[in-house]
């Protein structure tokens, strides 16, 4: 199914080289389509990885096998195959991840645990081993690739390829970060969300970057949704090959520490809302801050309860001014609130305050705010300091169209 481009897109930009890492794709041919659907991502050897994985327990053996693998700390190699999620499908599904473990880390002469593996697509259906490893046969032998190339290569009903990057100053040494995802649809936070990755060239120890890209993803993955369903595949991984000769960052205390940590939680919050720019059927990308509250979780979870309700997402799609929905959804939410303390505003236009209407609200400027492509809806719930900001989009009967045609 030919699907439009979303009218939210942003351009792919351009990435650096990251030294120490070679990306490859070729055609596994894991559906009736005639593109690259197997990527591999060659590692320089001493590459440390770190990872967030999904917290579903219906997880993929992909899942599985690397949340333990990423333990270790060290990669030499990356594949993603697209359109098969390998999910669901027993020990059928463990033995085709353990034949390509198998099949690259003998052509890289590598440990089996450092090659890492993730698929996406439908669900239930065991990933073809044959085809499997004829892709990784012709992805071995193809010519390097750029990052949008690889990008494209790892969509499934995406509409656009996505990627960031950024650089950070580490002592008197320039590092570079770029990072490709992909996601859609089943997109809401569980630790992060999608697949995405993110390749750089700084010496960065282990625990240190798993520690960073934890930080980063409490921020920005786990602060989007779509449309509330969390995919027994999401992952999203970091890989720092060393090559650009910087001192090693071991921890929070190391020079540069900072800097990176911060390129990296840029990196991660660009590609969280490039995901939501395309989530399935989408016409608005919509921000929720939420301040005001007794703490940042849970201000995250009110803020969260509002970006996933349907009713305040059809609303936003319908251009409606109904913050009552947004009422609605912070009373849900189970977290404190107090109605006479709350204080709701659409594009800066307070609509509500201290639990009461405006007196003299025109409706007017906030109806014109909603008829645009991005919307802010603020709310204040007057108890505390806790804040949080949430991504989302609307909700349209394209989101039903393309997921009632989904294995089609």
């Amino acid at each position: 199914m030919q699907i439009d481009p979303s009218p939210l897109a942003r351009p792919f930009p351009a990435l650096p080289p990251i030294a120490g890492v070679t990306l490859r794709i070729a055609k596994a041919r894991y559906k009736t389509w005639d593109r690259c659907d197997l990527t591999f991502a060659e590692l320089a050897e001493g590459t440390s990885v770190a990872g967030v994985f999904t917290k579903s327990a219906c997880a993929s053996s992909e899942v599985e096998l690397g949340r333990e693998a990423v333990k270790q700390g060290r990669a030499r190699a990356l594949i993603v195959n697209a359109g098969n999620s390998n999910a669901f499908t027993g020990w059928r599904g463990r033995a085709a991840v353990e034949a390509i473990r198998a099949q690259v880390s003998e052509a890289l002469a590598c440990a089996f645990d450092e090659v890492f593996v993730s698929s996406t697509g439908v669900i239930g259906v065991p990933l073809p081993v044959d085809k499997a490893q004829a892709g990784i046969a012709a992805a071995l032998t193809a010519e390097p690739c750029g990052w949008e190339d690889a990008a494209n290569a790892i969509g499934t009903t995406d509409t656009y390829p996505k990627g960031a990057g950024a650089s950070a100053m580490i002592g008197g040494t320039r590092v570079e970060l770029a990072g490709i995802i992909k996601g859609s649809g089943m997109i809401a936070p569980d630790m992060a969300t999608m697949l995405g990755y993110i390749f750089t060239d700084a010496d960065v120890a282990p625990a240190f970057l798993q520690e960073a890209l934890e930080r980063a993803n409490a921020v920005t993955f786990s602060c989007i949704t779509v449309d509330g369903d969390t995919s027994t595949s999401d992952t999203v991984m970091v890989f720092a090959t060393g090559k650009a000769g910087n001192a090693r960052i071991e921890s929070w205390d190391s020079p540069g520490a900072d800097a990176f940590g911060a390129a990296l939680a840029d990196v991660c919050r660009e590609l969280a809302q490039l995901v939501v720019r395309d989530g399935e059927g989408a016409r608005k990308f919509v921000t929720i801050r939420v301040s005001g509250a007794v703490s940042d979780d849970s201000a995250r979870r009110i803020g969260l309860a509002i970006a996933n309700s349907p009713l305040v997402k059809t609303a936003i799609a319908g251009e409606d001014a109904n913050w009552g929905r947004v009422v609605m959804a912070v009373g849900k939410a189970g977290e404190p609130a107090d109605r006479d303390k709350l204080s709701i505003a659409f594009g800066g236009i307070w609509t509500a305050r201290d639990g009461l209407p405006v007196e003299g609200y025109d409706e007017t400027p906030v109806a014109a705010h909603l008829k645009g492509e991005e919307i802010d809806i603020a709310v204040d719930l007057g108890l505390g300091e806790g804040r949080a900001t949430v991504w989302t989009c609307d909700l349209t009967h394209g989101y039903i169209a393309i997921n009632a045609d989904y294995r089609s």
